[in-house]
């Protein structure tokens, strides 16, 4: 898992030098970045579109989910006398929940089965891209490669092993989602209400005019806020846990370079870092499924607001 990564990360390096905790959690949160892209493609209009680690999470995860709905529903529907079993089952109760729990009660019956769609795709995506995170997959082909394929170090082997794997905890993902979230408020607020009535209704009606110079800019402000506080709170509870994690595991590191015993590191790391880090794990399956639900509360809260706006 992510200490099997730091153990390699820690015996790679020189023995002279100290081990860096922050330069191997930063190695192991973020995304593999320019210096290690899994595909180098050219700028356009000064944007590099090169295939970096987490753009990579971010299409599997997309053809995965794509892929595993799909055949599912298309199996589904061919049946005879069509009745959820098995996988079938837990989607039909998953797609119940987002649309009765979380889309209807804020947006309304008569635009639920507008905008179930959306939200059930973010929830989905989220709840996928989060969990993955969790799966310890280029830890495993890491070690599989120091111990049997034995790769080059310019290989797509060697590249992938940078970064983390969460995508979600990548800012600009989470920057990518708000806006499609800040888009759909917009065009929910313009169909119920028609464009310019949606803009009007940022503020209430029938106030003293000087009231709108304190208002209007504050509302405009509050507009922007929402997409930016949906960005910030699911990048940073994904970062932080894996961050949290990392930090106890470096405590192994940390103290066999204090006393300079492997036997300091091993001891702190069976009475401290390995039962802290276990329980941290077990919390991010919670944080996980929160985060994912969190998203699509705020998105359905945030596209009803638009709609009631009377209220």
């Amino acid at each position: 898992m992510l200490v099997q990564e730091a153990v390699q990360e820690h015996l790679a390096t020189d023995a002279a030098e100290k081990f860096n905790a922050g330069k191997v959690i930063i190695e192991h949160v973020s995304n593999s970045g320019l210096d290690h892209p899994l595909l180098r493609l050219p700028h356009v209009l000064g944007i590099d579109f090169s295939v970096t680690k987490h753009v990579l999470m971010l299409w599997l995860v997309s053809i995965a989910v794509f892929v595993v709905v799909t055949w599912t529903v298309r199996r589904y529907l061919k049946q005879d006398r069509p009745l959820p079993t098995g996988f079938m089952n837990a989607l039909e109760a998953v797609v119940e929940f987002v649309r009765d729990a979380i889309v209807q009660p804020n947006v309304g019956r008569k635009w639920v089965n507008t905008w179930t769609p959306l939200v059930l795709t973010l929830f989905v995506f989220i709840l996928c891209a989060n969990g993955i995170g969790l799966i310890p997959v280029f830890e495993t082909l890491g070690l599989l490669d120091h111990w049997v394929l034995h790769t080059a170090e310019d290989s797509f082997v060697k590249h992938v092993m940078h970064g983390g794997t969460t995508a979600t905890a990548n800012f600009n993902v989470t920057a990518a989602l708000a806006t499609i979230t800040f888009g759909a408020i917009i065009v929910a607020g313009s169909r119920a209400h028609g464009f310019i009535q949606h803009w009007k209704n940022l503020v209430p009606h029938g106030l003293a005019w000087a009231l709108y110079i304190i208002l209007i800019p504050i509302e405009v402000m509050g507009m922007f806020v929402r997409p930016f506080a949906l960005t910030m709170r699911l990048a940073a509870n994904m970062t932080g846990g894996h961050i949290a994690i990392l930090a106890i595991l470096s405590f192994v590191f940390l103290f066999t370079d204090i006393f300079g015993r492997a036997a300091a590191g091993i001891g702190v790391g069976v009475a401290v870092s390995v039962p802290l880090a276990v329980g941290i794990s077990a919390l991010e399956i919670i944080v996980v499924l929160v985060q994912a639900y969190v998203f699509a509360l705020l998105s359905a809260v945030f596209i009803g607001m638009a709609i009631h706006a009377h209220h």
